[in-house]
């Protein structure tokens, strides 16, 4: 029997989880169909724009994430700091930048005069709006519902297409954070639809590689910080060099249970041998295609 959703996300414990969302009725969320020939692979930027876009609202950041045929794997980290420090103001007007709020809020926001009583309401809407914008599944519900009216326009039908509930598994610890990120970037991997984690697209790995080429991290993505140390901004306590090593490492291993894997012969994706114009981060070479 399904768990209550609050009994498995608890932030005292941990405040990184890996979230999975299938389709139902053999949909399509991405990809093309053998049977019909139809192609639907526009739809994976449906997806990574809309999750990309809510990290900027939610105090929820992105490890990483794939878009895959008919489901997608996210690994989210909730900032429950950053929740709590923002004014009744930024939190109502990131609510409206997905909902529509109350009459009461679009008043307080366009700066109407407001009784006592009123803004009372309003402090005590706000604090549902700032409980709801740290929730995964307030974030997982804005991601899908979306995307699920798109396609069902798009397939001239309606119904689920998404299954009833996410799936959600917590990561205790940084091993099992790293370990869960490294397999989310290399599903395209691993399903065979891509020869690199780098020329995987929509996926947050390719979006590191391609932000390392600039010396820099992607916004939309939380970032490696190194070692931890004071005064230092929020993120994941690992160098990048050293994730994409881990990323390149874990893909040349061979498994049975899945059909692709990083060619032997090329060279490490912190490398550039049989590559033009390399490209440093932290003083080390990132792999680029010519």
């Amino acid at each position: 029997m399904p768990r209550p959703r609050s009994q498995q996300v608890s932030l005292s414990d941990t405040p990184y989880y890996h979230c999975i969302s299938r389709c139902v009725r053999r949909a399509f969320l991405c990809g093309k169909d053998a049977v019909t020939g139809k192609d639907f692979e526009h739809r994976r930027g449906w997806i990574e724009n809309r999750l990309l876009f809510l990290a900027q609202v939610f105090a929820i950041d992105v490890c990483a994430y794939a878009v895959m045929s008919n489901h997608i794997h996210v690994v989210l980290h909730v900032d429950e700091k950053e929740a709590k420090g923002w004014t009744t103001r930024e939190v109502i007007e990131r609510w409206h930048k997905l909902h529509k709020g109350t009459l009461f809020t679009q008043k307080y926001i366009r700066g109407e005069e407001l009784s006592k009583a009123v803004l009372e309401i309003i402090e005590l809407t706000a604090e549902t709006y700032r409980k709801r914008l740290m929730d995964i599944s307030w974030f997982m519900r804005d991601l899908s519902e979306p995307i699920a009216r798109q396609a069902n326009v798009e397939d001239s039908c309606t119904g689920r297409f998404w299954e009833g509930r996410f799936k959600s598994q917590a990561l205790l610890d940084e091993s099992a954070l790293l370990a869960c990120m490294a397999y989310v970037d290399l599903n395209p991997l691993r399903a065979k639809i891509a020869d690199t984690p780098e020329s995987s697209y929509f996926t947050s790995v390719k979006k590191r590689v391609e932000s390392a080429k600039k010396a820099e991290q992607p916004k939309e993505l939380i970032p490696f910080i190194g070692n931890e140390k004071e005064n230092q901004p929020s993120g994941i306590a690992f160098k990048l060099k050293d994730y994409l090593d881990l990323v390149d490492l874990t893909g040349r291993i061979i498994r049975e249970d899945k059909r692709g894997s990083i060619d032997l012969s090329l060279s490490p994706i912190l490398q550039s041998d049989s590559y033009e114009t390399p490209t440093h981060i932290d003083g080390i070479k990132i792999r680029l295609y010519k």
